[in-house]
């Protein structure tokens, strides 16, 4: 009875510590994520309903929606959330059309699809100032090689690329299309790797050409990914900060002034963290609705496909 018993008991000890070591391993990670992540996102959400400020230390007097109803009133608050939306909307559409293009053309190559890889994701491992310095020198007025392209082109225009308010956002999109479209590239490319070069073989034989091989095959079995890459690329655009604060600081005036630098500037130039964390749950919650709206939308474009 006794020696049956001891090797259950072992084993019992064994298995309670074998499970402690996936957590030993989380336990790194966890702390990070608390220390630097969870926990200053719910202070920003406490810190939003009071007077707090960089100069004065703790929380500071209750503010209640003060902080709320000062940013509904402001104007600027307003611009920058339609330049923020504006970005999006010049980068979202590119950055997956262009992507899926550039995938499918790639993944049509028997040979050599290392280096489109390469080429095409090389840029996006760079860092923003460094994606920023090339981009300004591109778009100098007068010497960069922009303005020898628009000398082909015809007369060159008296202002630049980044110091017309009309065509500063442009630039931007511009440049972070071209850092950051070999992410949805690659991403595309995994995922016409995984469809079965039989299926479009087969069509071929049926007679189907390579546009109808497109929309019949490739486009339904990427639904998914086209899915993730648009949801990302939304949350991503909204989140703009480093080449619009890099490459026009903001202007001309105000014209490519994005949310996440007024929040920027409210917080440590004005000194009111409190402001800043009512305007940033603002913009937190209108990312969480755009991602949910673009979801919902797509359950019920796929419940839609499936009924047909």
């Amino acid at each position: 009875m006794t020696v049956a018993a001891a090797p259950r008991t072992a084993a019992g000890t064994s298995r309670r510590g074998s499970g402690r070591g996936p957590w030993l391993f989380l336990a790194p990670f966890g702390l990070f994520y608390l220390a630097f992540l969870l926990w200053p996102t719910i202070w920003m959400f406490i810190a939003s309903f009071f007077h707090t400020s960089t100069v004065r230390a703790g929380l500071g007097s209750f503010a209640g929606l003060d902080n709320y109803t000062e940013m509904f009133s402001r104007s600027d608050f307003w611009s920058s959330l339609w330049h923020t939306l504006q970005f999006t909307l010049y980068t979202v559409p590119p950055l997956v059309i262009l992507a899926f293009v550039l995938a499918v053309l790639t993944n049509r190559l028997r040979s050599g699809q290392w280096f489109f890889r390469l080429a095409f994701f090389l840029p996006f491992i760079l860092p923003s100032a460094t994606i920023s310095l090339i981009w300004v020198f591109i778009f100098t007025p007068g010497t960069g090689l922009w303005a020898s392209v628009q000398d082909l082109l015809g007369p060159t225009p008296a202002a630049g690329m980044l110091t017309d308010p009309r065509t500063a956002m442009i630039g931007i999109a511009i440049a972070t299309v071209w850092w950051t479209i070999g992410f949805n590239f690659v991403l595309y490319l995994a995922g016409l790797q995984d469809i079965p070069r039989e299926l479009y073989e087969a069509a071929a034989v049926d007679g189907a050409s390579p546009g109808q091989q497109i929309l019949r095959i490739t486009l339904p079995l990427l639904n998914r990914t086209t899915t993730l890459v648009i949801l990302l690329q939304i949350i991503a655009s909204l989140k703009i900060f480093d080449q619009v604060f890099l490459m026009t600081a903001g202007g001309p005036g105000i014209s490519t002034r994005v949310s996440l630098q007024l929040i920027t500037d409210t917080a440590f130039t004005d000194n009111r963290i409190g402001a800043a964390s009512a305007a940033s749950v603002l913009l937190f919650f209108i990312i969480v609705a755009i991602a949910v709206i673009r979801q919902v939308a797509e359950s019920m474009a796929s419940r839609r496909a499936g009924e047909v």
